[in-house]
């Protein structure tokens, strides 16, 4: 008896394993083909695709899919849409074709580019101000004329109230040792602060530096950069994507990928809202990046090289990282991570 039970369970096991390969391996009938096999198409471009038919069966209709927009392809079965307001990085491309009373449906990777390079802009020094060198700069954001700081580094991180002008360091919040800070950004009278790779960021009052919450991150892995346009928030976390957070739950939404004419760009660090656009310093470079937030097109870049040589040298010297503008004076302000200077600058175009 346990002999022929022992059989019968082979033998189903066998049946069930044979019958999920062949699922796994189903064969796909059908793929989609670009014209010229053109996978990257700047703004303006048309893409031209169409069905590649492996078995020559006869198709019914197509349906293609991109970003939730749906187009029945005409009696050829081809796609053809002009690129003009899509967000600009990594898209899929999906068709469902009908065919004998089935459906096959089939993908395809593109990626949308800006269609011209970015602006290079200088810039020139207006004022400079004390600051402590000791601040390994983070996050940076003004309110009213009091600057906020948010400092790095797992067991030295704080959340500062400043006198820009002075440099005084009016209160400043101990971040517990465990935690690296990172960027910040202020709504609603709160302050939102990052930490890199705990996947967590705290809330705080804006008056006391108080803290009175906390947030998870959802689809981001690390934090990088907080900014806002006063209804969103826009976060980075050091990779081609800049999210879209709800302002209530810091959810992350949706996102943009950042690009220009030549490829998808990464490693933007600190954000700062400026005017309609999102100002970004790049991880190690000596620049800032001035980002669509609507699209994700990196229109333009402030090449700050030099900057670093008017700061005191010394050994914990690093990046420049930290950009703050006073909307009310149309002030902007930039700084490093333990750099001896705020610097108020103005763009040379």
């Amino acid at each position: 008896m346990n002999i022929r039970n022992s059989f019968v369970i082979i033998i189903l096991s066998t049946l069930l394993f044979s019958c999920g390969s062949n699922q796994s391996k189903k064969k796909k009938y059908f793929s989609i083909v670009t014209e010229n096999n053109q996978t990257i198409f700047k703004l303006g471009e048309t893409i031209k695709a169409s069905i590649k038919n492996n078995q020559n069966l006869k198709i019914d209709s197509v349906a293609y899919i991109l970003n939730n927009k749906r187009i029945r392809a005409n009696d050829k079965f081809v796609y053809n849409e002009k690129i003009d307001n899509e967000k600009l990085g990594t898209h899929i491309l999906t068709a469902q074709v009908f065919y004998d009373g089935n459906i096959d449906t089939i993908t395809k990777k593109i990626v949308f580019l800006n269609n011209v390079a970015p602006k290079l802009y200088k810039y020139k020094i207006v004022a400079e101000y004390p600051h402590d060198r000791n601040a390994f700069t983070q996050g940076l954001e003004f309110y009213g004329d009091t600057l906020y700081e948010s400092t790095g580094h797992k067991g030295k991180s704080t959340l500062r109230k400043i006198n820009y002008k002075t440099g005084e360091i009016l209160i400043k919040k101990d971040i517990p040792k465990q935690f690296f800070a990172e960027g910040i950004t202020i709504l609603d009278n709160k302050i939102f602060q990052l930490t890199w790779q705990s996947k967590e960021g705290f809330i705080y009052d804006l008056s006391t530096l108080e803290k009175i919450g906390g947030f998870a991150y959802n689809n981001s892995k690390e934090g990088w950069g907080l900014c806002n346009d006063g209804k969103h928030i826009y976060k980075s976390d050091g990779t081609k994507k800049i999210w879209t957070l709800d302002a209530t739950t810091l959810a992350e939404k949706d996102y943009i990928e950042v690009t220009t004419n030549k490829g998808v760009k990464s490693k933007f660090n600190e954000l700062e809202w400026v005017e309609g656009k999102i100002y970004a310093n790049t991880w190690q470079k000596d620049g800032i990046a001035i980002i669509n937030p609507k699209n994700g097109a990196l229109e333009a870049v402030i090449d700050l090289s030099g900057l670093r040589n008017k700061v005191s040298r010394h050994d914990d010297l690093d990046v420049l990282n930290g950009i703050a503008y006073k909307a009310d004076t149309k002030q902007l302000f930039v700084t490093g991570k333990n750099w001896n200077k705020l610097f108020e600058i103005e763009i040379v175009k």
